[in-house]
């Protein structure tokens, strides 16, 4: 291809703006279908990626260009340089653990696009911020410059600050703020601990005809280098040039950068206590909205939490594999009492995600390739269970008004499709062998086991017993007496059971096929394998 697929695949969800900026906002068949049509364009580029993807190597389908440059104060290192500037680079690249991710963004957004039927108020302009959301995720996913990731993350909340407030529930313009201001204090706390590494490790100097050349960026590429290496000194330096790295980062440094990852990308996670703005927009969101956030948006903040604080500061990772695995234990437990007390499903759902997160941190804990490799299968699985479990709570919500379950039950007479789609996602989500949250849960705990075996037991507890209402709050809805307005509900139209035929085929195909996933995966579960190895006498202390 001339134009490289992965640019084409993070940017086409703006093509689709385009066209519906040019629509007139009355044609509302037309907007629906450009919106739909438009999320299959990823979702074909990613199938093209994903075939000429290669496990065996890292990075791939790599873009880098310079975008902004400023040019800095050259007097700060004295003689001998000629010119300094910070570098803004449009980096972007894909590997095995951003690529499953990019799959479940394309999927997920397909099938919310079909979920957004029930949307009927300013339609262009919902359209418009869903597909500039897509970009957004796309972006966090694939970018390789902590400066455009950054920006890529800032993209995602305008959008869902918007999508929130315009086309929410009743109390949407208090989710919305709710959803801004926690996620706003999460990126300032990013942004903190992104200077701070591009100052202390994105250094690097070369030579030209007029003299040394000193420039900063934010690029994966030099800051693990530089990381990796000697952190006081520069490496291949000119005679002429400055001899020491002007700022120091120590041991101490290293732990505070990798805490201050931890507490930004935990607010996006979220990790308790910083989860009360997550339950109000599970709540107050449009279903298909809802869908994006649990199924993809919290798993933006897991990504980043592995890409720039576990495999940037992998030392002090293991040195803190203790607070990763108790921060674990303590969502699950907390999700899995406050979901056990809930009357309405939607609550029961978010409860939930925040104990299938907690698996995430405990597969992290592991530090080691099983449990690397569980981290990563439970972002994707969830993503799917949670995204399929919110199309349905929606559809359900469509036709009874309520998702209380005191006022539900019966359903499987009158809608034996729902049903049977709603008792699926409730046995993916219990971890049923040959669906996906088996080997997403397996792998993460038997990589916890050896190393903190009390963690995993306390985990496996919880987990069940989160899992096991969720299934319970399934079983109330879809059988015992019905109420007199379930009793003539519709099953499922056709724009409603294609996303839930595509996701829980999603579900089963990773449960009984997860080379899917774990092939691709290989080449980053080594590298991060290889380096936690030098450490690995620190874990489980």
């Amino acid at each position: 291809m001339l134009v490289n697929p992965l640019t084409l695949l993070v940017f086409s969800p703006l093509l689709g703006v385009l066209v519906l900026l040019l629509l007139p906002k009355t044609k509302e068949h037309a907007l629906r279908w450009t919106a739909w049509v438009t999320t299959l364009i990823p979702a074909g580029l990613f199938i093209y990626i994903y075939a000429l993807f290669q496990s065996g190597r890292g990075m791939q389908f790599k873009e880098s260009f310079n975008w902004i440059t400023f040019p800095l104060n050259k007097e700060f290192f004295g003689e001998g340089v000629q010119s300094y500037f910070f570098n803004v680079t449009l980096s972007l690249g894909i590997d095995g653990l951003s690529l499953p991710l990019v799959g479940l963004t394309a999927l997920v957004f397909i099938a919310a696009a079909f979920a957004s039927f029930h949307v009927k108020t300013r339609l262009k302009l919902y359209y418009i911020w869903f597909l500039v959301l897509e970009t957004g995720v796309m972006g966090v996913f694939t970018a390789q410059d902590l400066f455009l990731f950054f920006l890529f993350f800032e993209l995602t909340l305008i959008p869902m600050f918007f999508l929130i407030g315009m086309w929410g529930e009743m109390d949407r313009e208090k989710a919305s703020m709710k959803f801004l201001l926690y996620n706003g204090v999460g990126s300032a706390l990013m942004f903190i601990a992104f200077l701070i590494v591009i100052v202390t490790a994105g250094f690097t100097q070369e030579m030209s005809n007029s003299g040394v050349i000193v420039q900063y960026s934010g690029h994966l590429d030099t800051i693990m280098n530089n990381l990796f290496q000697d952190p006081n000194a520069l490496v291949n330096m000119p005679a002429n040039g400055p001899q020491e790295n002007p700022f120091f980062l120590s041991e101490a440094m290293r732990i505070g950068l990798f805490l201050l990852m931890l507490s930004a990308f935990g607010i996006k996670l979220p990790l308790f206590p910083f989860h009360t703005w997550m339950l109000k927009v599970h709540t107050e969101a449009p279903p298909s909205i809802v869908m994006i956030h649990s199924g993809i948006l919290l798993k933006m903040g897991a990504y980043g939490l592995i890409r720039f604080g576990v495999l940037l500061f992998p030392q002090q990772a293991v040195d803190l594999a203790w607070l990763l695995a108790l921060l674990g234990v303590v969502n699950i437990l907390y999700g899995a009492i406050l979901a056990f007390v809930q009357k309405e499903f939607k609550l029961v759902l978010a409860y939930s995600s925040i104990s299938h997160m907690g698996i995430v941190l405990l597969g992290l804990a592991a530090m080691n390739t099983i449990g690397m490799q569980g981290a990563v299968f439970q972002l994707v699985s969830h993503g799917l269970i949670s995204a399929l479990l919110f199309l349905l709570v929606g559809t359900v919500y469509e036709r009874t008004g309520t998702t209380e379950l005191g006022r539900l039950g019966g359903l499987a007479k009158p809608a034996p499709f729902i049903s049977g789609m709603l008792l699926a996602a409730g046995l993916a989500s219990l971890g049923l062998p040959g669906m996906s949250g088996f080997i997403s849960e397996f792998l993460s705990f038997l990589g916890l086991f050896g190393v903190y075996k009390g963690y995993a037991i306390v985990g496996v507890v919880g987990i069940i017993f989160t899992a096991v209402y969720v299934l319970r709050g399934v079983m109330s809805i879809t059988y015992g007496p019905a109420p007199e307005r379930i009793t003539a509900v519709p099953d499922a139209k056709w724009a409603e059971a294609v996303p839930m035929l595509m996701l829980i085929a999603a579900i089963v195909l990773i449960g009984v096929y997860p080379a899917i996933i774990s092939d691709p995966l290989q080449q980053t579960v080594a590298g991060f394998n290889q380096v936690i190895q030098s450490f690995a006498g620190k874990i489980g202390g």
